[in-house]
């Protein structure tokens, strides 16, 4: 909760007992990396075990008969233990507060926590909580915010309870429900003899500086707790990262759709592997509101009527209520392939969309048209004796004329039907191609939401061989095995005869490779070589790793102002170059590299001489 003390802004957590106020703690260290601006709002709390009095408002004063609270870095005492809190970011701090109130006698800590979803990240969170606990000892409570922060977040849940090292409880990762509550029943005398058994935290918790207290009239344990039965060790179950793409970016559609109040989706399906996964992600969703319904969640029921407009319907079959809310869309050209259309048409009639098929030569043609007739001249494909430059123009427009067509579709398409709503327009871009800037800036990757935005090509593909198996979606096999291509130069002999790693000039693994180097190292082009020199030296020459990081980097930067544009997407993935709130960098940038590349072109040189000299000597 925001508090403003002494005309400043805190972000606190405020903690009550039977409409009595006890304590407010402000935060003491906020984020302000990656996707968070924490500092931009609030100031952290800088008095480390210091406490001052907070007047609290009027209207508070009414309900608690309270005039002031304690205010700043305290633990509560009740009868029978100590209780104290971390906030959300502290847990993930080199010097967290839960070790020094471990050592001053504190035994429960409970953090409210908006821990966004990567994928992969459940391990961290987890490790987190149980080493804390493990060198301490002591009792852990770790809740988590559920759902889509109006943004490109998902909070995940994973909500648990430790203790000294071991997980009792284990909440949902992803759930349609808005509140989840998780409970154990554990013993305090475990903690104490767990404590008393490490001479070294015992050391160093007679030297440990006190923390207020504010005591409180009040016991979490009675007489008649001594045949209750204690909860269990669990062994925490880890989703694969093929099952966490189905689940989380599905449940950050389902926010999008409800709190939108829009009809539904609508997803240019091309017959490749994105678009194939972003289905597959709208039909997992239509799987988890069946199953949430099923168990008895009303919101969701009342939800699904209120999208769908039929007060008295209730969802039963994945594939109907995909039929209502999911249109697809196979917009042919005359570079499209049969192949494609018919793996696009077998997977919607899979997932059960409402599917339509089209061509948008017409349109293509009027455009280019106009241009010749301004200009007298025709721009002609590089099949066909053209430049590069009429080559990539006659691509861009029939891309563009897609994200067109995408638009007017979304809008009317359900009033053709005589049905209300508009729908909301889905991208499937993912996070290499756009990483690279393989995509035509306002195409069909511009959309309303893309939920693969943040997920690696690799990911993907295992993702979709996951739905294939799991949702029996035989459709996926040739989707699957195709070579992923854009379909915009003309077919040799009826035959696609472009692909996208070799329009790239380079493969989508090796893109995630520099991708994490870029985001994560925070390698430029020759920190970048000397870790790839390491990486590759059995596959790779020092010359073809230079000319490797060349290309990409050259076309990361002459691309990079393409992410000024991107889509909002699902943020699942650590080295997303999202412009908006992530990856906060130029877009315009010197395309050569000057410094960098003649530094990398002097260590080459070196390199093979050092060889060279090597060869002579043997």
């Amino acid at each position: 909760m925001p508090v403003m003390h002494r005309n400043v802004r805190y972000n606190c957590r405020v903690i009550f007992l039977n409409r009595r106020i006890l304590l407010i703690r402000p935060k003491m260290a906020l984020a302000n990396e990656g996707n968070y601006r924490e500092l931009r709002w609030f100031t952290p709390w800088s008095r480390s075990r210091q406490t001052e009095e907070y007047f609290l408002p009027r209207m508070i004063q009414e309900l608690t008969k309270q005039e002031t609270v304690p205010f700043g870095d305290a633990v509560l005492t009740t009868l029978d233990t100590c209780i104290g809190s971390e906030v959300c970011e502290e847990l993930w701090t080199p010097r967290s507060p839960h070790v020094d109130m471990g050592l001053d006698g504190v035994e429960i800590f409970t953090n409210a926590s908006g821990s966004h979803h990567v994928l992969r990240k459940a391990h961290a969170r987890v490790d987190l909580v149980t080493m804390a606990t493990t060198k301490n000892g002591g009792i852990y409570l770790l809740a988590n915010q559920k759902g889509c922060d109006g943004d490109r977040l998902y909070y995940d849940g994973c909500a648990m309870i430790a203790m000294n090292g071991s997980i009792f409880a284990q909440g949902s990762q992803f759930s349609l429900d808005d509140v989840e509550v998780l409970t154990a029943t554990l013993d305090l005398e475990d903690v104490r003899s767990y404590r008393a058994e490490i001479s070294s935290r015992n050391l160093e918790a007679s030297k440990v500086s006190p923390y207020p207290r504010v005591k409180v009239d009040f016991a979490l344990s009675c007489h008649e707790d001594l045949l209750e039965p204690l909860s269990e060790p669990v062994e925490w179950k880890y989703h694969s990262p093929a099952e966490e793409i189905s689940l989380g970016p599905a449940c950050w559609l389902w926010d999008f759709l409800r709190r939108s109040q829009q009809a539904g989706f609508l997803l240019p399906l091309s017959g490749g592997v994105d678009s194939a996964a972003t289905a597959c992600l709208v039909y997992s969703m239509c799987r988890q509101v069946c199953e949430a319904v099923k168990d008895g969640n009303r919101e969701v029921l009342a939800d699904v009527r209120t999208i769908v407009d039929q007060p008295s319907y209730t969802p039963q079959d994945p594939r109907e209520l995909c039929g209502r809310i999911l249109t697809t869309c196979y917009m042919a050209g005359e570079n499209s392939s049969r192949e494609t259309c018919d793996r696009a048409k077998e997977l919607a009639q899979q997932v059960g969309s409402h599917h339509l098929g089209l061509n948008i030569d017409p349109a293509v043609k009027a455009i280019v048209g106009i241009f010749s007739l301004v200009t007298g001249k025709s721009p002609l494909f590089a099949a066909h004796g053209g430049s590069s430059r009429e080559n990539l123009a006659l691509q861009n427009v029939q891309a563009r004329v897609r994200m067109v067509v995408a638009y007017l579709f979304a809008q009317l398409s359900l009033w053709s039907r005589g049905a209300r709503g508009g729908l909301l327009v889905l991208g499937s871009a993912n996070v290499d191609e756009s990483l690279l800037g393989y995509l035509t800036k306002y195409d069909c990757s511009s959309a309303d939401i893309n939920p693969i935005g943040g997920i690696s090509k690799t990911d993907l593909k295992d993702f979709v061989q996951f739905c294939m198996e799991s949702f029996q979606l035989p459709a996926l096999q040739s989707i699957l095995v195709a070579p992923p291509t854009a379909e915009l130069e003309p077919l040799a002999s009826g035959q696609v005869s472009q692909t996208d790693e070799e329009d790239m000039g380079m493969t989508y693994a090796e893109l995630s490779v520099y991708g994490r180097l870029r985001k994560l190292a925070k390698t430029g082009p020759y920190g970048m070589f000397c870790k790839l020199l390491v990486m590759w030296k059995d596959v790779c020459t020092p010359r073809q790793v230079a000319d490797k990081v060349k290309r990409f980097f050259s076309k990361y930067s002459i691309n990079r102002h393409k992410m000024t544009t991107l889509t909002p997407a699902y943020h699942a993935e650590s080295y997303s170059p999202d412009d908006n709130r992530f990856d906060l960098r130029p877009f315009l940038y010197n395309t050569r590299w000057p410094w960098q590349f003649r530094c990398i072109d002097k260590q080459v040189l070196q390199l093979e001489r050092r060889q060279q000299d090597l060869e002579g000597v043997d």
